[in-house]
This record gives structure tokens, sequence and C-alpha cells, in this order.
């Protein structure tokens, strides 16, 4: 798409709409930033943009004079779809994009897109990691930390792209279509955006919405939402499975062999003692990072190539230090029941578990459940902290400490770990109101802890 001269409304200041905004200068569109928040400052926004001289900058009320003008509105991530504004625009006739979408009428060459609410920065580091055994222009992007926006006119034909792609972009796809596409799994998240599971999980599988038979979507066959889901997806649908051998896919045996099978053919990746990784989640998340590289067309000799080098990336269980015989565990990224059920699952030992943060509408249910006996000590802080705790006491577990702060969360832990016993920050929350982000939370944490 010819971008030239086109008038663009951007919502969003944050690095998404930063990116685009950028992005839409350089290929000659006529562009408007804004953001309803009055109380930001428009140096300070300009100071983010390359070109901000080709700018104009709105804050606070979109004009009724440019919102005639306007011919298409990028929406950032973080603005819902049913923002007043947005549907006021929809309404009017404006098309309305995202950043993937936006990226994708302008790069090049061939994308993997992973999404799903659990796994999508592991996997997508690891397929990013795989690509570059074989590809030399490989670039991993979304938001695993680079937005897609933000290198779209470096991809060039030759390249490959792996994408982690949220719910919240996928809502605003329609002509985005990856050569291979991925949904890890589906659990309970966002529902304060989305309202309904049904929503969510539609707004998931939007990233199938293009593909025809010619492409190939990866899921997850011990998630009964995505069985069902897969009966409407044209893809050709290639399954992982980490309790079912199957006759086409790539499944875990008994054993703790990976094994790939495809058209006949049974290729042996590796056997799980070989991986730098805990838990299985996490051979959940390996075997579909296999099956993504290997429709992207890299060897399996590469593939196992980098399988052997991969190590778990920052946030996500992440080993951080030994303090005086107990292990600290940062898995700040666990910011839903479901990724923190993985956490306290990967943990061979007694453990001290941190937890809450921003209330995103989740139930804590089946967190505490897979507590197991193995949870020694909950310490919760931020909006949810009640909450759960009221939660873990209906399900009988009453050694609980709320704390208001995370520095005091590690100190409150490591008064009563012993040694041989770990502490796990895994929230199960989002870090929002106490934190920018899970990364900052997670570093936060680290250094609370190597300051000990």
């Amino acid at each position: 798409m010819d971008w030239k001269e086109k008038k663009v409304l951007v919502i969003g200041t944050g690095i998404s709409g930063i990116a685009a905004t950028d992005l839409l200068v350089q290929v000659g569109a006529d562009v408007i930033l804004y953001d309803g928040n009055e109380e930001l400052q428009e140096e300070i926004i300009r100071e983010k943009l390359k070109n901000s001289h080709n700018v104009k900058i709105m804050i606070g009320t979109c004009g009724d004079e440019t919102k005639k003008q306007i011919e298409y509105v990028v929406v950032s991530p973080g603005v819902p779809i049913d923002n007043p504004l947005v549907e006021e625009l929809r309404n009017m006739g404006k098309k309305i994009l995202g950043e993937i979408e936006l990226a994708y009428t302008i790069a090049k060459g061939k994308i993997a897109a992973i999404t799903g609410t659990n796994g999508k920065t592991t996997t997508t580091a690891l397929v990013g990691e795989i690509l570059r055994t074989y590809y030399k222009s490989v670039f991993v992007v979304g938001n695993i930390g680079i937005p897609y926006t933000g290198v779209a006119l470096d991809i060039g034909e030759d390249a490959v792209v792996a994408a982690e792609i949220s719910s919240f972009q996928l809502e605003t796809v329609d002509k985005f279509c990856p050569k291979v596409s991925a949904v890890l799994n589906i659990t309970p998240d966002h529902l304060n955006r989305h309202y309904t599971m049904e929503n969510y999980s539609d707004a998931k599988l939007q990233i199938t919405k293009n593909q025809t038979k010619n492409e190939i979507c990866v899921l997850n066959y011990e998630d009964p939402i995505l069985i069902e889901k897969a009966k409407s997806i044209s893809a050709r649908v290639f399954y992982f499975s980490s309790e079912h051998t199957l006759e086409e896919g790539i499944y875990l045996t008994k054993e703790g062999k990976i094994i790939l099978a495809s058209q006949g053919t049974k290729i042996e990746v590796c056997h799980i003692d070989e991986l730098n990784l805990l838990g299985k989640h996490n051979y959940e998340n390996v075997m579909a990072g296999v099956a993504i590289g290997y429709f992207m067309g890299v060897p399996m000799e590469c593939i196992k190539q980098a399988l052997h080098t991969f190590v778990a990336v920052e946030h996500r269980i992440e080993y951080v230090t030994e303090k005086n015989g107990v292990k600290y565990y940062n898995d700040s990224k666990g910011t839903n029941p479901d990724a923190a059920i993985q956490g306290i699952r990967a943990m061979v030992s007694k453990t001290i578990l941190i937890g809450g943060g921003y209330d995103k509408g989740s139930v804590y249910d089946e967190w505490i459940e897979a507590f197991d006996g193995k949870v020694k000590l909950l310490v919760l802080l931020g909006q949810t902290a009640e909450k759960i705790a009221d939660t873990a006491k209906a399900h009988g577990f009453q050694n609980i400490v709320i704390v208001s702060s995370l520095e005091e969360a590690v100190k409150v832990s490591a008064e009563h770990a012993l040694p041989g016993e770990a502490v796990l920050l895994s929230p199960a929350c989002a870090s929002w109101g106490m934190f920018k982000n899970y990364e900052e939370r997670g570093n936060m944490f680290k250094e609370y802890v190597k300051n000990m």
C-alpha cells in the first residue's frame, strides 16, 4: 500500500504509537499523533520522535475538523477498540488498523506469528534463534520488545520474521497473513478488556484470519478451546502435544523424547534432558517452536543446534541467585494465574511465593489449588492482595503475609526461607499501578535479592 500523503491519526503515544508515527512519516504520510491524556506534555512526546517537525501532536481533545480530515486511524495496542473516539471514527467510515496491520502493509519477507495466553515470549525468542541458524536476515518483533513498525522498512524479500502478537494487536488485523501461525494456549486473561472468554479466544484466532491451506497453523492438542476452534481454521493445522502420541504433529513421549511426525516420516528431535529449560509448559513451547521453525524451512539439524544453546528468557522462571542456601527465581512474566501455575509446577522444593498486583479481572482458585503442598508461605502485594488472600483462605491455605512493597516482600521471604527452599516471584497479576511493566518489576526483584 502507498501511504504517501495519506492523512493518518495515530492514537496513543507509547512505544507502539511512537514507532507507528515514525514509520508513517518515513513513507510520506501526513500524520497526527493523538493522546487523550491531558497531563502529557507535547515537548516530551516530540523528543521521542525521529522526525517530530513533520508530525502534528494533539493532546486531550480530538477536534471535529481533524476527525473529518483523516482517512486512516492507527490504534495502539493499549487503546481498546470500543474506545468512544475509535467507535466514533469507525462510524464515520474511517479505516481502523493497528500496528501489526500497518507494518504488514510495508514490510516484506516471511512471517512466523505466535500468540497464546502464555509462553509467547519464550516461544518467539526460540523461533528467532532457530531462524538465525539458517537465515541471514532475521527479525524478532512484537510484544517481545521491538515494535514490528519499528523495523518494517528494513524487512526485505529475503528476510524472515518471528512476531509475538497479543490479543490486543490481533483485534485490528485485516489482511495480515503469516506463513506459519501458532496459538499456544487459551486461558482466562485480559477479561477486563475483552469481557468474555469467547471474545478473547476469537481475538487470538484472528491470527489465522487470512491463512489458507497453503499456510500452517500450529496448535496445542491439549487445549480444548483450540481443538474446537480448529474446526473453523482454513490453514493446515499441525498440533503439538505433551500427553498424546500424534500421527501428524509433534509430541513428547513418556521417555522424554520429542518426536516430529509429518506425512509418514518420524524425526527424533531431542530428549528433554538436552534442553536448558524447566517444566512441561516449556517443553510445549519447545515443541511449538520446533514446528514453527520446521515449516519456516529450517533444516532439522539447524533446529537441534538452536535447542542445545537456547536458555530461558529473562523474567520467565529465571534463576537469579542463591543466598544462604535459598534459591531465588524471577517469574515476573507470570502475569496471569495460568502462567503462574506453570511457575509453581517448575519448582522442585518448598517455595515461598510472592504474588499480587494489578487486577485484570482474573480468578485465582486454580492457581491456589496448584500449590499442592509445595508453597510454604504466600506473600502478597498490590491491588489484588486481599482478593487473592480471601481465595487462598477459602481453599484452606492460611499462611499468608500482606506487604506494601516488593522490597518488603523480598525481605519477608528471606526471613522465612530455610536452606534448600526457594523464593519465587510469580505474581499471577499484571504489574501496572506499581511498576511500568513486568520487566521493571522483575529487575527490581533481582536487584533487591542481590543487594540482601
